[in-house]
C-alpha cells in the first residue's frame, strides 16, 4: 500500500514539474518575456506564466487571462502596435 501511494506521489510530482518545465519554455520563447499583451497595450507590466497563450503570425503571445486573449484576437494588430510601442519604452537604449 505504501509503495502505490509513494509511486502516485512521485508520478505526480514528476507531472507537476513536467508542465511547470513546458510552461517556463513557452514563457522563454513567447514574445515580449511573456508578459500579457494586453497589459503591455494598455501601458501595464502583466507577468504571466503563459498558461493563457496564442500563436499569432507564428510568434507565440501571453495573456493574463482568457478574457485578455480573447480581446486580443478581435484586434491583434492594433493591441500588438500597442504592445510594441510601450514595450520599446521602457527598454533601456
Amino acid at each position: 500500500m505504501r509503495r502505490a501511494i509513494l509511486s502516485g506521489a512521485v508520478a505526480g510530482a514528476a507531472m507537476f514539474v513536467s508542465v511547470v518545465s513546458s510552461a517556463l519554455a513557452e514563457t522563454n520563447d513567447a514574445e515580449f518575456g511573456g508578459e500579457c499583451v494586453m497589459g503591455l497595450a494598455l501601458g501595464k507590466d502583466i507577468k504571466t506564466d503563459c498558461s493563457v497563450s496564442t500563436v499569432y503570425q507564428g510568434k507565440t503571445y501571453c495573456f493574463g487571462n482568457e478574457t485578455a486573449r480573447d480581446l486580443f484576437l478581435k484586434k491583434p494588430d492594433e493591441f500588438l502596435l500597442q504592445a510594441h510601442v510601450y514595450y520599446s519604452s521602457k527598454q533601456p537604449e
